[in-house]
């Protein structure tokens, strides 16, 4: 166990594993679902899990849309390449805009599944799909997630030649 918290670093407890455990908890006092179990290792993995998806629906759904409206504004990839060789406490800078992406993608997931379970006492039927289409949406959201993380090992591949 030791060993497994010596290799967490400051990125995957600020982007996967707090936001895992509060949208975790928001859910269990918020909804009728109850996701966590009461063992703490395994609700540690179901957090840090839960954080990831949070993380991507950020990366894949939030940061897109706010570049969209124009709220975000993003250097090309090889200038950021060029300019973190040169100032080191970039990495540290992209690190917390990314943890503020997530715990932003967290509120709009808490908010969204709220949505969710008024519109399921509407529909009943949406109680009977729910799981499925919760299931291709995250398959499809890690489908994209490595599409577009293998974009970014080949753009840093590109910058560093």
């Amino acid at each position: 166990m030791k060993d497994i918290l010596d290799k967490i670093s400051s990125y995957n407890l600020f982007n996967y594993l707090l936001p895992g455990v509060v949208f975790a908890y928001s859910v269990n006092n918020l909804t009728p679902y109850q996701i966590l179990s009461g063992d703490v290792i395994v609700d540690a993995f179901i957090a840090y899990f839960i954080g990831l998806i949070v993380s991507r629906f950020g990366s894949l759904v939030v940061e897109p849309l706010l570049k969209k409206i124009t709220f975000l504004e993003f250097i090309d990839y090889q200038s950021y390449v060029s300019a973190s060789k040169k100032d080191p406490k970039l990495e540290l800078l992209s690190e917390v805009n990314n943890s503020y992406r997530t715990l932003s993608s967290m509120f709009i997931l808490i908010a969204l599944l709220k949505v969710w379970v008024i519109l399921e006492a509407k529909f009943s039927f949406l109680l009977t799909v729910g799981p499925y289409f919760l299931l291709v949406l995250i398959l499809t959201m890690f489908l994209f997630s490595y599409k577009k993380q293998t974009e970014y090992v080949v753009k840093r591949v590109k910058a560093n030649k």
